[in-house]
């Protein structure tokens, strides 16, 4: 049914003039369902398939670095492996000027797009490039998505657009460009490009990079609609952002985890 005007109440009297308190101070939960242990690259190798089938992928293109705490070098995934193939065995390490020092195939040299951002970035630990379906679409057109769902609010403030499209990214003079323009971003779409996406860990990283291809298709739907959406009030999304952050990344990735070891044991390989 559609609301009529009536039907539909105005909250805006009832907008808290303080944000409102969210994620692990307002509620945490006693116990978690059970995901098995992993190693860190099992863990990486699962971020692949878990992204790839959500869509948060373009065929063989794309990357994502994890730089441990208290190790420079990173893990990264082969040139050649689409995301949907990668094993735990396939990863690479490199060192932070991208020479492979572990592994068995070669690396792009498009991954100076995450050495020199990890250099500038202590709080980057995980960087995750892709060129996504609706972040691509967002991307062509210069727009950042809208937040028109509560689960958007994941992203308040922290969205950025780097309006400039330079070309491919192979050295590490352009990767020290485009981590200058990229400043202090957690998510950041690039023009006629795609998307980087940060994170403090690899679940973390995970979970912001799903969350916004759902977001960018929301926003997209809405707007073909040619209705302006709901306003959502700052005060409220404080709150929810960090009931995402503080409570939603743990069910998120042990859930996508479960699922896929059912569907793709050979991720652990």
């Amino acid at each position: 049914m559609t609301a009529t005007n009536e039907q539909i109440t105005d909250a805006s009297t009832t907008t808290a003039d303080e944000p409102r308190q969210g994620g692990l101070g307002a509620w945490a939960p006693r116990i978690m369902p059970p995901v098995p242990d992993l190693t860190d690259e099992q863990a990486l190798a699962c971020a692949f398939r878990i992204l790839a089938a959500g869509g948060f992928s373009e065929n063989m293109a794309g990357h994502i670095t994890w730089q441990r705490p208290g190790d420079e070098h990173m893990l990264v995934n082969p040139w050649g492996l689409w995301w949907e193939e990668v094993s735990a065995s396939d990863l690479c390490t490199v060192d932070t000027d991208a020479n492979v020092i572990a592994g068995k195939w070669d690396v792009t040299p498009a991954i100076h797009i995450h050495t020199e951002l990890h250099r500038r970035r202590p709080d980057a630990r995980v960087v995750i490039h892709n060129h996504p379906y609706w972040v691509s679409v967002m991307a062509a057109v210069g727009m950042l998505p809208d937040i028109v769902h509560q689960n958007g609010s994941m992203f308040y403030g922290d969205l950025s657009f780097v309006n400039e499209y330079t070309g491919e990214v192979d050295s590490a003079e352009l990767g020290a460009d485009l981590a200058g323009m990229i400043g202090d971003a957690k998510v950041v779409f690039l023009a006629s490009h795609g998307i980087i996406v940060t994170g403090a860990d690899i679940k973390e990283a995970t979970f912001r990079a799903a969350t916004v291809e759902r977001l960018c298709k929301l926003a997209y739907d809405v707007h073909l609609m040619g209705k302006d959406p709901f306003d959502i009030s700052p005060n409220f999304m404080v709150g929810m952002k960090a009931s995402q952050l503080e409570r939603a990344v743990d069910p998120f990735w042990d859930g996508a985890v479960r699922l896929l070891l059912r569907r793709e044991p050979d991720v652990l390989d």
